[in-house]
């Protein structure tokens, strides 16, 4: 079997260590663990290369824990941040929480034999803590030198935004953590983003300086497509792994539409696919890019590994109603998320139902005048709900109204119009 460090390298999955001695560490059972702060009700694809470390780990035989953050995420993690964040209250977090430990339950096992998961709450332990035995207990051994040399708080105190006193002292309870974990679950190793680092190895420090032990850090790259952008944003907006936040439509796309010079190392990083197999479709996409195989293959790994064979059952119905296809057996509300970046129009229910399709087409805005909307008709490009209009003087009925509350109005290929019944 390949040493666990060996294979995330091979997949494009590691950035650093804090020893080179965690490769002969991981030859045997090693408790490790990440971290994951309640920041929304839902962890983002940016998380996924961390819980796919924690996953990589799990199946190469090592106990796993991913410790949801009800503590740090009452701060704020300042790392990679060019400005503070705003505070939650606590009720905020502990909703948040919900979300976080059921999109980790998702992923790994729990019930393993050989190397359980668990899910923890730093607010467990550090919500103990009064303010004046955490400075004595924790703080003292802290140095002010050390903890300004780190990289992550050097670029903030030279930020314009600068760095408050709470933010500065995440650090300390990142290392606690660490060291709470050590002591409890015998967890040797912390894993995360690259910029992590600096919090990982205040962890290290702590454990070395109070129980004399070696602990290991790892990280991982910041993920980048081939323009630069940060893995998991698109057009500023997060990508979410609760399909409430969002759709499974939308969360396919974001993959589907991922670069051919991103696609082959995207599949090393964010699925399981053996490499002999990535290494095929990289030679297939060489010979037939314009197939886009690659890319379907990737977002149908990434929607079944997140949402299962429901949620890519459902995004891809949905990529075919866009493209025209039926929609036949869809609800409303997966057509409205479907068409969410088209024109919509509101209309009341009576100037609708009954109405006459060269009427509302022209009401909705997707034709100029009825003489527009017939010429359209003639010329085979007028669809209501996917379905070819021949028909001059048709009405709209009530059959026609998904869930009595949508109609998809289309003039040629592409020019779609929403119409929203209240």
């Amino acid at each position: 079997m390949a040493n666990i460090i060996e294979t995330l390298k091979e997949r494009g999955l590691f950035d650093n260590v804090t020893s080179p001695d965690l490769l002969k560490q991981v030859e045997s059972p090693t408790t490790v663990y990440a971290g994951f702060d309640p920041t929304s009700s839902s962890l983002q694809v940016g998380n996924f290369v961390t819980i796919m470390g924690l996953a990589h780990f799990q199946r190469a035989g090592h106990p796993v824990i991913a410790l949801a953050g009800g503590a740090t995420g009452m701060i704020g993690d300042p790392s990679g941040k060019s400005s503070e964040r705003n505070l939650q209250s606590h009720e905020e977090v502990e909703r948040n929480l919900v979300g976080v430990k059921e999109n980790l339950s998702r992923f790994l096992d729990f019930d393993s034999k050989t190397a359980p998961a668990k899910i923890v709450n730093n607010h467990d332990w550090m919500g103990r803590f009064s303010y004046i035995e955490f400075l004595r207990d924790v703080g003292k051994h802290f140095r002010m030198g050390t903890m300004l040399g780190k990289e992550s708080v050097r670029a903030r105190m030279e930020s314009e935004a600068g760095m408050s006193y709470c933010e500065f002292s995440y650090q300390l309870i990142q290392a606690y953590d660490f060291l709470h974990l050590w002591d409890k679950e015998g967890c040797k190793l912390q894993i995360g983003g690259s910029d992590q680092w600096g919090n990982i190895t205040a962890g290290v420090d702590l454990i070395r300086r109070l129980r004399g032990g070696e602990a290991f850090g790892m990280t991982f790259p910041i993920i980048c497509d081939s323009s630069g952008q940060k893995f998991g944003k698109t057009a500023g907006n997060a990508v979410y792994l609760d399909h409430n936040r969002t759709s499974y439509y939308d969360f396919y796309q974001f993959f589907i539409r991922t670069e051919d010079a991103d696609v082959i190392r995207f599949l090393k990083i964010f699925t399981f696919l053996p490499m002999a197999q990535i290494e095929e479709m990289a030679r297939e996409m060489a010979s037939a890019p314009e197939k886009r195989l690659a890319q379907k293959i990737l977002a149908e790994e990434m929607t079944r590994t997140i949402h299962g064979a429901q949620g890519v059952a459902i995004a891809q119905r949905a990529s075919e109603v866009l493209f025209g296809g039926s929609m036949e057996g869809m609800k409303a509300d997966d057509l409205i998320k479907v068409f969410a970046n088209v024109p919509s129009r509101e209309m009341p229910l009576d100037s609708v139902r009954g109405a006459g399709f060269l009427d509302v087409a022209v009401a909705a805005g997707l034709c100029k005048s009825k003489g527009e909307a017939r010429r359209l008709v003639t010329e085979g490009g007028f669809y209501i709900n996917n379905i070819r209009i021949t028909d001059h003087a048709g009405k709209i009925s009530g059959e026609l109204l998904v869930d009595g509350r949508i109609l998809v109005m289309r003039a040629g290929k592409k020019n779609y119009c929403l119409v929203k019944v209240t």
